[in-house]
């Protein structure tokens, strides 16, 4: 099998030719890192890679399968994962000058799942720097372009997983989504992006931004690889004290049953001012196809949802200064060479180690928990969080899912927000409730922009419903194929 079709192949399609012995996982692995060697100088979705471990990886697979031991659907596909999550003596930057230098001693709950399925873990992925961003033009390592247009953004902070998988440089990714850092890049990259509910996927070994709102989640062409992946990564660990011990589903199994049309929700909110004229027509065919499947469609409110952004904002920069505390200079991060005292070493390593928007929220975050100021803002941001969970509530007593738009826009070009933090921050404003009520929340592809940029439909779940969500965008997916679609980059 020629390397072209194989790029071109899901990762459920891969695992097909490798179970019929079409193809050997070295094949497959030595396809992606060619694909990487044609297209990354313009992406630039990798920051680090090493490609004797992978070929290393993909030849133990072939040897498992030669004699009948092979581990599952997963096992010879790769995995590309975004630099916040722990490789065992990998590199893990967080895509800051800050751990430059840093190797990972363990593996993460995830990428010891992963290596237990049989996947191939390929690469560290670009990202804004500790996930904070939603253009990944916040890396200290240089920005990802999408590869739809590479003088626009991929989204962020995963911009690195969003844009690999659709530049084809691997078949699936994971990423980190604290306010929507997995669905707005999957959005604006033309690929599914899916946060399960939190507590569904260990966040051990995730360098963390907010530990209340961060989740892992998948990335792929279609539904159901997202569905293959989640299966695999999720289920209580008890070395997160936050995972919950739900009940891990078969999502592969679920999407081959007959699914039943059931109630979706519109929220008023969430279709209002803002959003671009593209974006809603095209989300306006995604409802009028589920109407056509049978679906009912209910619109409601959610009250609250004008609060999201500010509650959001202060609760992750606070939870970010706190969690970025760590990094003093002292330990396992950059020191400056500069310090000429104990006080110089933390302010200068942390100065000359973190970029702008870093500094910007830990700022922010400092400032909403400091003394006089946390019942104010960071208490009451809390109490608010409550009223927005309670919304999505009372609104999935009338639905089953809700659907929205993902994204306010399609991708924008570089540069045209960076210097309006505010405007940067709503790029997220369809995203960020979901994580604040901690419910599962999906992107997937529903169209193109007449310039060719890609569009993507959010549906949102009710919490550890993840097989219902993902069987509601099967049925838009496996119609459409939006995600199937790829980037020229040759040119």
């Amino acid at each position: 099998m020629d390397s072209n079709s194989i790029i071109s192949k899901t990762a459920t399609e891969l695992s097909g030719e490798l179970e019929s012995g079409a193809c050997k996982a070295e094949e497959i692995a030595q396809a992606y890192l060619e694909q990487i060697d044609r297209v990354d100088g313009k992406v630039h979705a990798f920051l680090h890679r090493d490609d004797e471990d992978f070929l290393a990886q993909a030849r133990a697979s072939d040897e498992r399968r030669a004699k009948g031991e092979t581990l599952g659907p997963l096992d010879g596909i790769p995995v590309g994962l975004k630099d916040v999550i722990s490789v065992e003596g990998q590199p893990l930057t967080a895509a800051s000058k800050i751990l430059k230098d840093y190797v990972s001693p363990y593996d993460a709950t995830v990428t010891r799942k992963l290596k237990e399925a049989g996947a191939i873990i390929g690469g560290r992925l670009n990202l804004d720097e500790f996930a904070m961003g939603s253009s990944t033009e916040n890396s200290a390592y240089g920005p990802t372009r999408n590869p739809w247009n590479l003088e626009c953004v991929p989204g962020g902070s995963s911009g690195g997983s969003s844009a690999a998988v659709a530049a084809r440089e691997a078949p699936l990714t994971l990423g980190s989504d604290t306010g929507g850092s997995i669905r707005q890049p999957a959005s604006l990259c033309g690929v599914v992006g899916m946060k399960p509910t939190y507590g569904m996927v260990s966040r051990y070994g995730l360098a963390a931004f907010a530990s209340s709102l961060d989740q892992i989640g998948p990335f792929s062409q279609t539904v159901e690889d997202a569905a293959l992946l989640l299966e695999t990564i999720s289920g209580h660990d008890p070395l997160d004290s936050t995972s919950y011990p739900a009940e891990v589903p078969s999502y592969s199994n679920i999407l081959k049953e007959d699914s039943q049309p059931c109630a979706l929700g519109l929220p008023k909110e969430f279709f209002g001012e803002g959003m671009d004229e593209e974006v809603r027509a095209a989300v306006d065919q995604a409802i009028e196809f589920y109407k056509g499947k049978g679906y009912e469609i209910v619109e409601l409110s959610l009250p609250t949802t004008d609060l999201s952004v500010p509650v959001y904002y202060v609760i992750a920069t606070a939870e970010a200064s706190s969690n970025l505390a760590r990094y003093d200079g002292i330990r396992y991060t950059s020191r400056s060479e500069r310090a000429e005292n104990a006080v110089d070493v933390y302010a200068k390593s942390r100065g000359e180690g973190f970029g702008e928007e870093v500094k910007r929220r830990c700022i922010l975050g400092a400032y909403a928990l400091s003394s006089g100021y946390y019942d104010a803002y960071y208490l009451r941001a809390q109490k608010t969080r409550t009223l927005i969970r309670q919304d999505f509530e009372k609104a999935f007593e009338k639905v089953d899912a809700i659907l929205t738009p993902t994204a306010p826009t399609p991708a924008f070009k570089f540069g045209e927000k960076s210097e309006d933090p505010i405007s940067m921050y709503l790029s997220d404003v369809y995203t960020i409730s979901t994580n604040l009520a901690g419910l599962p929340g999906l992107s997937v592809p529903c169209g193109f922009s007449q310039s060719g940029l890609p569009i993507g439909l959010q549906l949102i779940g009710k919490a550890f419903d993840e097989g219902k969500l993902l069987s509601i965008a099967h049925d838009f997916d496996r119609e459409h194929q939006f995600g199937r679609k790829a980037p020229n980059l040759e040119g």
